[in-house]
């Protein structure tokens, strides 16, 4: 078949420049190889918390970027096998030619129907189409060690993603525990429960239970400052989780319902973390938006994120910037999940969302306005 003719030529000829999708890929497999490592040193860090948080999202940036390469690489395989297809014909000519271009010269060979001039005449011509033939051969060895890269690196990828989802979900698994045995953090008030259970009991939006917040501090502790300096950071902040932006503020649904809020879409199990320094004012179920997270970045300014399943902390403690404060639903990711590229690109493989709202003043804000959402975060 032509295909193996042509691969005993690229296996004799010199490599290739390495496909820029391959390229792309292999950055990735290095990126996950750095999260690996970083995992081994998180286990014994004096601040685990921030060293699990850290390479989980290192594990989430890499496995994007793979997905991305592998998209990429899948592309250009595609392409590179349909326009090899597409020149089967020439191809078989191409190393008829060549074949005969390497046979030993006889005597006989040498011999030219029309004599010498003839043969003078065809050696020329010979010798003006062997460097075309050549470099049509070159193109096409390029282009076929180009898919063998590229297949070779799908094997590499599906070996690598293997070791790190399995190392991704331990890293989530070692978060958990040090979330539940953490006791570091300054706490600015204790809540109340009473009064919180009276407020979600008798508020029926999300407006007015924001406005009741305030009323529902038992102590505070008047030696633990809230944080307050954000002014330079507002239109830069980063998104609190990996995704893609799906419903702009006020974009109606498919139901027709409008929130004044955004709605991202993120992978499963996605980390949520706090984009700036807060104070926690509420954590909990509220209403019909699943497991909340309140933060209070400064006074009367609040971040509202609904939709995670996992959620850190209690009202009341002070989070630095970047600290985990939850993870999204969702079953675990399988490899082949990851290795698909279906929808990638598209949103159609973020299954979880996650409704975000900025208040101020309790007066809805828009969050585009805020946080970057000007690219995916992959």
């Amino acid at each position: 078949m032509w295909r193996a003719a042509l691969l005993c030529a690229a296996l004799a000829g010199p490599a290739s420049a390495q496909d820029g999708a391959a390229a792309q890929a292999r950055a990735a497999l290095t990126q996950l190889e750095g999260a690996l490592a970083q995992l081994d040193e998180a286990q014994s860090a004096r601040n685990r918390i921030r060293a699990l948080t850290e390479t989980i999202q290192a594990f989430e940036d890499g496995l994007a970027a793979m997905r991305t390469g592998l998209r990429e690489a899948a592309i250009r395989e595609a392409q590179l096998t349909q326009r090899l297809a597409a020149r089967e014909t020439e191809v078989a000519q191409l190393i008829a030619a060549l074949q005969s271009i390497g046979t030993p010269r006889t005597p006989t060979a040498l011999l030219h129907p029309d004599g010498p001039t003839g043969t003078a005449r065809a050696g020329l011509l010979l010798a003006d189409l062997t460097p075309a033939l050549n470099a049509r051969a070159d193109r096409l060895r390029r282009d076929l060690e180009d898919v063998q890269t590229l297949r070779v690196l799908q094997t590499d990828a599906a070996a690598r993603l293997r070791e790190s989802l399995t190392a991704v979900q331990g890293a989530r698994t070692a978060l958990n525990q040090a979330m539940a045995e953490r006791t570091d953090l300054p706490r600015r008030f204790v809540e109340d429960p009473v009064s919180t259970a009276i407020l979600i009991a008798s508020t029926e939006t999300l407006s007015g239970f924001a406005s009741g917040l305030s009323q529902i501090v038992a102590e505070e502790d008047l030696n633990v400052r809230a944080p307050t300096a954000i002014e330079a950071e507002i239109g830069s902040l980063p998104l609190p989780v990996q995704g893609l932006v799906l419903r702009a503020m006020n974009e109606p649904d498919a139901a027709g319902v409008a929130r004044p809020g955004v709605l991202i879409a993120t992978r499963p199990r996605a980390i949520v973390t706090s984009p700036t320094a807060a104070t926690i004012r509420y954590t909990g179920p509220l209403l019909d938006l699943g497991n909340v997270m309140i933060l209070e970045p400064r006074a009367d300014t609040l971040f509202v994120l609904a939709g995670l399943e996992t959620v850190y902390g209690s009202a009341g403690e002070v989070i630095a910037a970047g600290a985990p404060i939850g993870l999204m639903g969702g079953p675990a990711a399988t490899l082949g999940g990851e290795l698909s590229t279906d929808g990638e690109g598209t949103g159609a493989a973020r299954s979880e969302t996650l409704y975000m709202e900025v208040r101020q003043d309790n007066v809805p804000q828009d969050p585009e306005a805020w946080f970057r959402t000007d690219k995916d975060g992959e």
